[in-house]
C-alpha cells in the first residue's frame, strides 16, 4: 500500500489540498485574504486557494514529524527577511495562521492535541494513505512502489 513517503510532497499537497476543500470544517477565514504568511514575506500570498495548500502541508508535516507544536510549525515556515543593505534575518512564520488551521483541523477530526504537541489522528492517516495511493496509481514512473 502507498504510504505519504512513495510520493512526491508537491503532489501529495496538491491532492490532499484539494480533498481538504470538500470539507466544511476546513475554510479561510476572512482576512486571509490580506494577511501574510510571515514577518520574512512581503506580500499576502497571490494563490486563491493558499490557505489549503497551507492546510495541507501543515497536516503533512504533522504526520511525519510525529507529535509537534505551534512554536516548532512557526520554525519550519518561517524563512529569510530581507534587511536591505543588513544582513538578512531569520523570522518566524505568522503563529496565527498556523493555530487557526490547527483548529480546523482538530475540528474536522484530523489532528488531535497531545502533551507532547498535535499530532494526526487515524482518519487523517487514512486521508493520506489514499489520496498518496490515488497520486502512485495516476503516475506510472511511480508504479514500482505499489
Amino acid at each position: 500500500m502507498a504510504t505519504v513517503y512513495d510520493v512526491p510532497a508537491s503532489e501529495l499537497i496538491r491532492e490532499l489540498s484539494a480533498e481538504l476543500k470538500k470539507m466544511k470544517e476546513v475554510k479561510p477565514p476572512a482576512w486571509a485574504a490580506f494577511v501574510k504568511t510571515g514577518a520574512n514575506r512581503e506580500r499576502a500570498p497571490t494563490q486563491r486557494d493558499w490557505w489549503y495548500t497551507r492546510a495541507a502541508s501543515v497536516l503533512r508535516k504533522i504526520h511525519i514529524h510525529g507529535p509537534v507544536g505551534i512554536q516548532t510549525l512557526r520554525r519550519w515556515y518561517g524563512g529569510r527577511k530581507n534587511c536591505g543593505c543588513a544582513p538578512d534575518a531569520v523570522r518566524r512564520g505568522s503563529g496565527s495562521v498556523i493555530r487557526n488551521i490547527l483548529k480546523q483541523l482538530e475540528a474536522a477530526g484530523l489532528v488531535e492535541k497531545t502533551e507532547e504537541g498535535r499530532r494526526a489522528t487515524p482518519k487523517a492517516m487514512s486521508l493520506l494513505d489514499r489520496t498518496a495511493a490515488k497520486i502512485i496509481r495516476r503516475m506510472p514512473e511511480l508504479q514500482r512502489y505499489r
